[in-house]
This record gives C-alpha cells, structure tokens and sequence, in this order.
C-alpha cells in the first residue's frame, strides 16, 4: 500500500465548456449543477477522497468564482494538522505573463507546489468528467509496470474514438503509439471492434513530469497540451503504459461520461430518471459528496380533480414544492416550485426554478432563478422557442440563468 502522503493530485478544472453555452455563460463546465444536488466536479473529487488521496489541488481560470464557493463550503472537510487539504489555485502568472495556455502549462506554472509537496507521483485528473473510480488500483498498476506516465483507457467503439485522444499498445499493455481525434483510429489488440481512448487520467513520477513540462514549455510551437503534445512526445522515451478502467459504478456496462455537450449532458441528467439508471447514485460503499444547504423535504400539495400535485419518474432536491402540478421524468434542483395546474416533462430544472400556473414544459433545462410566466409554452413549437432561447440539434431547449420574460 502507497503512503498517501507520496502522491499529490491535480484537478484540472479551467475548462470553458463553449459547447455547453449557455450553461457555462457565467460558470465553468466542472461547476454546472448536475443530478438535481450535485456539481459536475463532486465525482472527481469524490473518486480522490474514496481513493484515499487527501492532497488535492484544484487549479480552476475561467469564470470560477461559483466553483470555488462550492469547494470552500462543500469540501472543506480536511485536517491541515493532518497534512490534507483541498486547495484551490487560480491562474496566477507565477511563472510569466500568460493565463494557462494549455492543460500541460497550466501544471507546469504551478511546479512551485510539486517543488513545495516533493510527491514521487503526481496524479492529474479532469475535473468535467461523470465517472466512478478507485485510483489506488491505477497506482497498483503503475508500481507494477515501473511506469514513468501510466493514461487510464476507456474502451469506446470506432466511430465515437475520433472525438478522442486514441492509444496503441502492445500486449504488454505499454503505449506506442498516441493521436489526438484521429480520423483512423488504431483498435485495441484485444478487441478489434474498440479503441482504447484516454479518460484524461494520468498518473507522471514526479521527476520525470517536472522534466517533459519544462521541455515542452521551451518549444515556441507547442500548444502545451497534454494530450496534443507532452504524451506524444514521450512515445519510445520514457515507459508509459495504458491502465484498463476497472469501474465502481457496478453495472454490466462501465460508466464513463464526458458530458461536453448540452444532448451529452442532457441524456447523462435523464438516466438517472429511468427505471434501473446506468449510473449508481444510490451505492453507499462509494458515495458522491457534495455541499447541500440545510433545506426543508420536497413537498406535492393538492389532490383534487385536476389540480394534482405529483411527481413521476423524477428526482429533486431539498425545498421544492409541487403546488398542484405534475413533474414527470424530470430532474429537479433545490427551491424548484411548480405551480397548479403546469406541466414538466422530461426536463431538467436548477436551483430556484418557479413555473406558473398552467405552464407546459417539456425538454428543456431551464438554468437558476428563472421566474417561468402563467401559461407559458416551452419545448412544443422549436421554431418560436429559437426566436429567445438556445435550442440544440436534436431539439433541447436552453434558458440561461437569471432570464426574464
């Protein structure tokens, strides 16, 4: 067993999420609400804190100002006397005058915390991504192969790997070959129908991360990206291995999503309204963290004719009310009030939604305190949704936050 206090991990947690707009118009994507309760970053920092790792930094750019209120108030459950933390970092031109320019530069401008730490091994994860995992079996795996750089891999069928970075490996497991969003993706040597793409999981020695970001911070033509750039550059040189994800979501099929997309993010909130959802919310030997405010229990009112205060197929945070309308495979968020006689259908509602009387809603995510007029229609006539909101190509609805009618 690894001494925890030997690895350090990296929440990499700047990104802008543009193909999520409008949800990421005044926030960045690790932060947009998930699952009614969650933040999309509470399963990364989940997965570390279920692993046993306990120093953590988050290093957040854009528009984070949402993301780092949730981490002061939700995940400050660390003993410093102790020597755990999760800590967040903003850019800080540390090093020189640009932003983070990149996923391997925004690393490389905080070398001062691996100096300050000296861990052996530097852990760095993708803060935007819905998955389950226990990384203690990755540094195993690590350990075993004297690995200098070891990339957790998802098996993702031909078609949909061209979005990815894409590993050739040998049977030994050991990368040789490394293309970002190929147009001819190589297949994995166990299974010709699936390529191995990365999770954006990837476990560096310390000392040898320190020596590839300062390389790659010296080339004028590199975009300083660990996928792009720093990876392919250490193909052939140093020992980098693919580690096979072992998924404790314990499903038949393995669960991980990037969900860059408002249909991706759209259908990830929907599973978990289904009958028998592929992602595990409910498994108490791996649970999902986040922060909740002390709220009052969901509440239905009235149960006469008509006017019927009722969920269906739905979950929803503390404080909402359904006051005499019915919500049917729905995602609710806290403070979401329906009023009588409206209707919410496959929808996805964040925090302090209220919808009017008489309302019709359906396949819309309607984003915080937006106030939905009596008798208002969304969802049924797309082109007239088009002429205010943003509508997405298979016909999802967005309404930003703060919108007013």
């Amino acid at each position: 067993m690894i001494k925890k206090e030997k690895i350090l991990t990296l929440v990499l947690a700047g990104g802008k999420g543009e193909r999520l707009y409008p949800l990421t118009r005044d926030r960045a994507k690790p932060s947009v609400p998930f699952g009614g309760i969650y933040r999309i970053i509470d399963f990364t920092l989940s997965n570390a804190i279920n692993s046993g790792l306990r120093k953590i930094y988050v290093l957040i750019q854009y528009k984070s100002y949402s993301l780092q209120r949730h981490i002061r108030e939700g995940w400050n459950i660390f003993s410093r006397e102790l020597g755990e933390f999760v800590d967040v970092i903003p850019a800080q031109m540390r090093i020189g005058t640009d932003w983070y320019l990149g996923t391997a530069d925004s690393v490389f401008q905080n070398i001062y915390f691996l100096n300050q730490e000296k861990p052996d091994m530097v852990l760095i994860l993708s803060g935007d991504h819905i998955y389950k995992m226990d990384y203690r079996r990755m540094i195993e795996f690590h350990k075993q192969k004297n690995a200098d750089l070891t990339i957790s891999v998802f098996e993702e069928s031909v078609k949909e790997a061209r979005r990815f970075g894409v590993l050739e490996i040998n049977e030994d497991q050991q990368v040789i070959g490394f293309e970002e969003k190929p147009e001819n993706p190589k297949t994995s040597p166990h299974n010709p129908n699936v390529c191995l793409i990365s999770m954006g999981i990837y476990l560096f020695n310390t000392e040898t991360l320190v020596r590839r970001l300062i390389e790659d911070a010296k080339k004028t033509e590199s975009s300083h990206d660990f996928g792009k750039d720093v990876i392919p550059s250490m193909i052939g040189r140093d020992r980098v291995f693919a580690f096979p994800f072992i998924d404790e979501n314990r499903k038949e099929t393995k669960y991980w999503k990037d969900i860059g997309t408002i249909e991706a993010y759209y259908e990830a909130n929907m599973d978990l309204v289904s009958v028998e959802p592929v992602l595990n919310l409910y498994d108490p030997d791996w649970p999902i963290r986040t922060f909740q405010e002390q709220l009052p229990p969901l509440k239905t009112v009235f149960s006469q004719g008509d006017r019927m205060g009722m969920m269906l197929d739905s979950i929803a945070g503390g404080g909402c009310i359904i006051s005499g309308g019915k919500v049917i495979r729905s995602v609710l968020s806290s403070w979401v009030r329906i009023n009588s006689y409206a209707e919410v259908s496959d929808s996805i509602l964040f925090d302090r939604v209220n919808v009017g009387r008489y309302c019709k809603i359906r396949r819309t995510i309607i984003d915080k305190n937006v106030v939905v007029p009596q008798g208002t229609i969304i969802g049924y006539d797309l082109e007239e949704d088009r002429k205010r909101f943003v509508v997405s190509e298979t016909g999802i609805v967005v309404i930003p936050k703060d919108y007013q009618w």
